[in-house]
């Protein structure tokens, strides 16, 4: 087994599609429309998904508004200089919530930035990545 995605619900794709795809970087794999139901979903990646985990971008038609709710905590992507990727990202107009530094008790090097909708995403550079916060 694999994990394959993680869907998030956003209210205006084409404004989080432009901020996954020039913001962080990812490429638009695929699109679809269901006119039937009345949703479009946008897959995003680094990678083909048959090798790499994608976001899913679900747009559901007319939705202006999501809470957020207090379950949901980030999305993680590695880097490859945590500074320069928050410099650009700033540059580019997005929101960098927490500026790069250790982890609080650790040495792992982290940021956060929020996407169009508010959702959390947080940078960690490459050398620290799948190592814990440690």
């Amino acid at each position: 087994m694999r994990l394959l995605h993680t869907m998030l619900r956003v209210t205006d794709l084409q404004k989080s599609i432009d901020f996954y795809s020039n913001i962080l970087q990812m490429k638009l794999l695929r699109q679809s429309e269901n006119a039937d139901y009345k949703y479009t979903l946008a897959f995003l990646g680094y990678g083909d998904e048959s090798d790499t985990t994608v976001l899913e971008l679900t747009y559901n038609w007319g939705t202006t508004e999501y809470d957020l709710g207090n379950s949901y905590g980030h999305i993680a992507i590695e880097t490859d200089d945590i500074y320069a990727t928050c410099e650009m990202i700033k540059k580019m107009g997005g929101q960098v919530t927490r500026e790069a530094g250790p982890v609080k008790g650790g040495t792992t090097v982290i940021a956060f930035v929020k996407d169009p909708d508010g959702y959390q995403i947080e940078l960690i550079n490459k050398k620290d990545a799948g190592k814990g916060l440690g």
